[in-house]
């Protein structure tokens, strides 16, 4: 019996730890993560309005058809960057991946509270070569500090009836996404 009960405990341990490794490792080796497959079709610092999804020609798996989606591949290596997204009359959000495809940061019209959502991306190297401005306050400036130099925006609007995907369409054609410089400390 005694023998049994080891046997299964070294089964479940064995099989833990296969899992774990498999977990972790796996979506390192991925080949055609959503970084590697907008590579081709999406510029770097540039908004490029992705087509409308088909179970044919979806450029990602599982695409929402009721969401126009803009995509910005980004790199930060030359400096920070300004996104500028208006809204749209239903729903608008900005989301934020690394290039490993770990989401860091959401927003949606409503959070922003405005007719566009408006912010900085840049690392955390660059934020703290910001000079500090008691004049700007953190409700004037939105900061997003990206955990990696290059990455993705992904910026959705929704069209709650087919007949108001042109709207919604315009709302992520507008966005833009622009290297801006770090302002210098004034003496």
């Amino acid at each position: 019996m005694i023998r049994w009960l080891l046997l299964l405990l070294g089964g479940v341990l064995l099989g833990g730890i296969v899992h774990l490794a498999t977990i972790i490792v796996l979506p390192r080796t991925a080949t055609q993560d959503a970084f590697s497959r907008l590579t081709p079709v999406a510029a770097v610092n540039l908004v490029v309005t992705l087509p409308e999804p088909t179970p044919e020609t979806a450029v990602m798996p599982m695409m929402d058809p009721a969401f126009a989606t803009s995509i910005c591949r980004y790199d930060l290596s030359n400096g920070p960057m300004k996104l500028t997204a208006p809204v749209s009359p239903a729903y608008t959000s900005v989301s934020f991946y690394t290039d490993r495809n770990i989401a860091y940061y959401a927003i949606n019209d409503r959070s922003a509270g405005r007719h566009a959502i408006e912010l900085d991306l840049m690392t955390a190297e660059q934020h703290a070569e910001m000079p500090e401005d008691e004049n700007i306050t953190a409700a004037d400036l939105l900061i997003v500090e990206s955990p990696t130099r290059t990455g993705l925006i992904a910026i959705r609007a929704l069209a709650p009836e087919p007949g108001q995907m042109a709207m919604a369409q315009q709302a992520v054609d507008a966005a833009q996404c622009k290297r801006t410089e770090i302002p210098k400390a004034s003496d």
